[in-house]
């Protein structure tokens, strides 16, 4: 007997993780479709590979658009929810909080009220392999001292708008599990990196100022720390979480790569140096400049994944050393994805505000 393939919809697949988890989903023959408002960070260039194929289809429309989503659902009829669309930008928040608090928040209320309604309605085997999967991040606990781990039951202390709103969700998802029995999983990362990463994140702004001679500009003295996860990892993760991962229950995913952000663009530099020398422009490393340090910069962040590793036997298959050349490699062979991008984000640093 042929089992119809999984029907999976996508809200942010066109952003930096939920392209790579579109891509994923695609290539193993999952029908997927991709919900997607398309703001500034997002862009279909980054479903280019799976955007025609008969597995894929896309809606250009808004999470917190109810009557949008309800039309969605009841048309895909999804057997899974995957839901990664947010603002995520901890310096946008800085600046301009609202739009973290309209689409993380309510966004996902939104997308609980009307998944619910949905879910109730299925028959009962379909009601059975129902389910919405919260992806959310580690930047809820707070911040850590230099030692210890942010684990599943650490306590929630989010210290900036991205990460108070991203708490927030969370919360909710949480409790629409416990009130209402919604079939839902959660996860949350830590900081990601890899192809098709939008350019106001520290690795892609670095590679492409890098490879420009421009200046390099690095928080404070670039001593905060993080756990950086390559995004096909991470895609991975969310793939077993997704399917198999305990209902009500949170996973955390991590890269088991903590590195100090100065070393980090220290190793960006190194690496362009090395497969595409400038003499005009040197060692790349003298392009560093120190500025002003962000209000409320958490200074490390670290993931104990063996929960996920214990119960899902997932393992990241990058260190952060293949893992990095990769996205150095992969920013040098496709400048015809990031060069359209460059009249949306002149690349500055924001969210100085004191």
């Amino acid at each position: 007997m042929n089992i119809p393939a999984q029907r999976v919809l996508v809200t942010g697949g066109a952003g930096f993780i939920g392209s790579a988890v579109v891509r994923r989903l695609v290539r193993q023959g999952r029908q997927v479709l991709t919900y997607d408002k398309l703001t500034y960070a997002g862009t279909l260039t980054s479903l280019a590979e799976v955007h025609n194929q008969p597995g894929h289809s896309f809606l250009e429309a808004d999470i917190c658009d109810g009557t949008a989503f309800r039309a969605a659902l009841a048309e895909f009829r999804p057997d899974l929810v995957m839901h990664l669309a947010a603002e995520s930008h901890v310096d946008r928040s800085i600046d301009g909080p609202g739009d973290f608090i309209r689409t993380n928040i309510v966004g996902t209320y939104t997308l609980l009220e009307e998944t619910l309604a949905y879910w109730r309605g299925l028959d009962a085997p379909a009601r059975g392999r129902f389910r919405f999967h919260h992806i959310s991040t580690d930047e809820v606990f707070g911040t850590l001292g230099a030692e210890g781990l942010f684990r599943e039951d650490t306590p929630y202390q989010p210290n900036s708008p991205y990460s108070a709103s991203k708490a927030s969700s969370d919360h909710l998802v949480r409790a629409w599990f416990h009130t209402y029995g919604l079939p839902v999983v959660m996860s949350n990362c830590s900081n990601n990196y890899g192809p098709y990463h939008f350019p106001e994140k520290l690795i892609p702004l670095t590679i492409l100022n890098a490879l420009e001679g421009a200046p390099l500009p690095v928080y404070g003295k670039g001593e905060n720390v993080r756990d950086w996860l390559y995004v096909d990892d991470h895609a991975s993760a969310l793939d077993l979480i997704a399917t198999r991962g305990k209902l009500g229950e949170s996973y955390n995913v991590g890269g088991n790569n903590e590195r100090r952000n100065i070393d980090v663009v220290r190793t960006i530099c190194a690496i362009i140096d090395r497969v595409k020398p400038d003499a005009n422009i040197g060692p790349r490393e003298n392009l560093i400049r120190f500025v002003t340090d962000r209000p409320g910069h958490d200074a490390r962040y670290a993931i104990d994944a063996s929960k996920l590793t214990r119960e899902l036997g997932w393992v990241p298959a990058e260190t952060f050393e293949s893992g990095i050349e990769k996205t150095v490699r992969w920013y040098l062979d496709n400048p015809g994805w990031w060069e359209p991008l460059k009249a949306r984000y002149a690349r500055q640093r924001i969210g100085l505000a004191t």
